[in-house]
C-alpha cells in the first residue's frame, strides 16, 4: 500500500536568540513574521537546542550588559554551541549589530567590532550600498542598491588585519558598505570608521552568516520610516524556500515503498 504523497513546504520557522540584554529580538521575529509570513521561535541563551528551526538570527541588544566587551561573554553562552554546528552544517546565520559582534567574538565570521571612531554612540538612519547579492541574504536586491536603514551602536567599527581584509575582497565577501545617499563611500558617510566603510561582511562554510551592524528588522514596514530591509528578509525566505522544494522534489522523487 502506497504511503500519503510528501506535504508541500511549510513557511519558514526563525530561531531568534535572546540573551539577558537583548532589546532588538522582538523586533526581528516581528520581521519574521511581517515579511515571511514564518514563526519566530525565541531561544532563551541557556538553551542548547536550536528546536528544527529553519534559519538563526543573532540580534541586537547588549547581551551580558557589554561587559569587557560588546558580545565577548554571549560566545560563551550554552546556545553558541548549537548555533556554531549548524553554522558548520551550511545552516543561515544572521547577526545583526551585537548578533554581528557576537558572530565575530565567536569565530564564525572574521574581525572585530570595535568602538565608534570617535568614541561615541551613534543612533541614526545610515546609507548602505549593495555589494553582493550572490548570497542568501541579498538575492532580493539589485548590486549597487543604495538602502537606507537605522544604525544604533557604539562599538561597530570593523576592523581587521590586512591578511583577513585581503581574503574578504578576494572573495567577495563585503555585502554592504556605507556610503551617502548617491552612493558614495565618503569620510562624512561612514557612522563609526569602519574600514574601508565595511557596514557587513558574509562568511561560513558555504557563505551562509552574515553579519551587520545596521538594523534591518528597523525598516521592514512604512510606519518605521523604510521599507528597505524587507529584500534581506524575503531573500533569507526565498533560500530557505529553494532549499524546501528541493528536498519536497527529492521526497516525491523517491520510490514509494511497497
Amino acid at each position: 500500500m502506497n504511503s500519503a504523497p510528501p506535504a508541500p513546504p511549510a513557511p519558514p520557522r526563525i530561531g531568534v536568540v535572546v540573551f539577558p540584554g537583548s532589546n532588538c529580538d522582538t523586533d526581528a521575529g516581528n520581521a519574521v513574521e511581517q515579511t515571511l509570513g514564518g514563526e519566530a521561535s525565541y531561544l532563551w541563551h541557556a538553551d542548547k537546542d536550536l528546536e528544527n528551526v529553519d534559519a538563526v538570527i543573532v540580534p541586537g541588544g547588549f547581551s551580558y550588559g557589554d561587559a569587557l566587551r560588546a558580545g565577548a561573554i554571549a560566545r560563551f553562552a550554552p546556545i553558541m554551541e548549537p548555533v556554531a554546528r549548524f553554522t558548520a552544517d551550511g545552516g543561515l546565520v544572521l547577526g545583526i549589530c551585537n548578533g554581528f559582534q557576537i558572530l565575530c567574538e565567536a569565530g564564525l565570521l572574521p574581525g572585530a567590532l570595535a568602538r565608534n571612531e570617535g568614541l561615541r554612540f551613534v543612533c541614526r538612519q545610515v546609507y548602505l550600498r549593495v555589494e553582493n547579492t550572490d548570497t542568501p541574504f541579498t538575492s532580493h536586491y539589485r548590486p549597487g542598491q543604495v538602502l537606507r536603514i537605522p544604525t544604533a551602536h557604539g562599538e561597530g567599527r570593523f576592523t581587521c588585519d590586512d591578511a583577513v581584509y585581503d581574503r574578504l575582497i578576494g572573495e567577495n565577501a563585503v555585502v554592504f558598505r556605507y556610503c551617502d545617499a548617491d552612493g558614495r563611500s565618503t569620510p562624512e558617510a561612514n557612522p563609526n570608521g569602519s574600514r574601508d566603510h565595511i557596514a557587513g561582511i558574509v562568511g561560513g562554510p558555504q557563505r551562509n552568516v552574515l553579519g551587520m551592524m545596521p538594523h534591518p528588522e528597523r525598516a521592514a514596514c512604512a510606519w518605521l520610516g523604510s521599507e528597505d530591509g524587507v529584500g534581506l528578509f524575503e531573500s533569507l525566505g526565498a533560500a530557505l524556500l529553494d532549499g524546501k522544494r528541493a528536498a519536497f522534489a527529492a521526497q516525491r522523487a523517491a520510490p514509494a515503498p511497497v
